[in-house]
């Protein structure tokens, strides 16, 4: 078996059909909170919590053949070249543990590392301008220059002109696709996720074998904001994926850098720095010096989950006579 028994029992619940994934990722990396999934014992007071406790509880009977499938589904991704990395492990980033609605797993080709907590998104539009592209290069050249991990989602215009342009300055570049890691969209940037894999890595939220769907590509924002410290947006329209990105950056507390040229083009962007906390931004300093180190990454992450354990042993306690604690 390529993967844990505990890694196959969360993708097991993860089968279950119509749970939040979200959900599923929060209770995990509760105290015990794997095994409570498995018995339907959920923490979490919300609308989805009261679904997954009936829905885990009537697929009981279900979950050894889902982590069978899973297993099977592992397999086929390591066949391809890629590991799985789930909340219960290390590896995971730290950055992405950070926000509320972080996926439970993901498939990656090649290797994430503790260095890529200093990271920043690189994004923009597919119909990308020459003065997009250029901007999008030289963004992603300084930032490489000065030790910071491009992030983008494989796309055409922008994020291709991002990923390029940190490979050939010899940089830490990260893809976060919308499919499965077994499939690549577009078609012609196979060879360009390769080549990320070789230095960095390719990373999807997916089953290995997903084909893109309308929904696919808003979940890969989610994520590709949330293991990003910060997102760049170059060159998008008020209907861009790039311009949701910076919306949720900003939900999930990140940095959003919007490029000048961005600001006095688009009304969005412009209202967006006015009133909603986004940057204006002339050059690569504007970004590198709101990052923080991945130790202090690590520190908060490291925070967050004394927060959760001193919470969960504070439930546990009795009750004093009297009905106070």
């Amino acid at each position: 078996m390529r993967i844990t028994e505990e890694q196959a029992r969360l993708l097991a619940v993860c089968m279950v059909k119509g749970l939040s994934w979200y959900l599923i990722a929060r209770e995990a990396q509760r105290p015990d909170g794997l095994a409570r999934l498995w018995s339907g014992d959920i923490i979490e007071s919300s609308p989805d919590a009261t679904k997954a406790r009936a829905l885990i509880r009537e697929n009981a009977s279900d979950l050894d053949r889902y982590m069978q499938s899973a297993m099977e589904q592992a397999d086929r991704a390591a066949d391809g070249g890629a590991h799985l990395v789930t909340v219960l492990d290390r590896e995971y980033p730290a950055t992405l543990r950070l926000i509320f609605n972080l996926p439970p797993f993901l498939f990656v080709r090649g290797r994430l590392r503790d260095g890529d907590l200093r990271s920043v998104a690189v994004v923009g539009t597919r119909q990308a301008s020459e003065d997009g592209l250029r901007r999008a290069r030289r963004m992603s050249c300084l930032l490489t220059e000065r030790q910071v991990t491009v992030v983008s989602g494989l796309a055409r215009g922008i994020d291709t002109a991002a990923h390029t342009a940190a490979l050939d300055a010899g940089g830490r570049t990260i893809a976060v696709v919308g499919t499965g890691i077994l499939r690549c969209y577009p078609a012609e940037n196979r060879g360009l996720a390769d080549r990320i894999a070789e230095s960095g890595a390719v990373v999807s939220q997916f089953w290995p074998e997903a084909n893109g769907a309308t929904y696919t590509f808003p979940r890969r924002n989610v994520t590709m904001s949330g293991i990003a410290q910060g997102t760049v947006v170059i060159e998008a329209s008020s209907t861009s994926g790039a311009k949701m990105q910076a919306r949720l950056a900003l939900e999930h507390g990140k940095k959003v850098f919007l490029l000048r040229s961005l600001t006095q083009a688009q009304p969005w962007a412009e209202q967006y720095v006015r009133t909603r906390g986004a940057v204006m931004v002339d050059d690569v300093e504007d970004v590198v010096k709101s990052l923080s180190s991945p130790d202090r990454i690590q520190a908060v992450n490291a925070s967050r989950a004394q927060l959760a354990l001193e919470f969960e042993d504070l439930k546990l306690e009795e009750p004093a006579p009297g009905g106070l604690w």
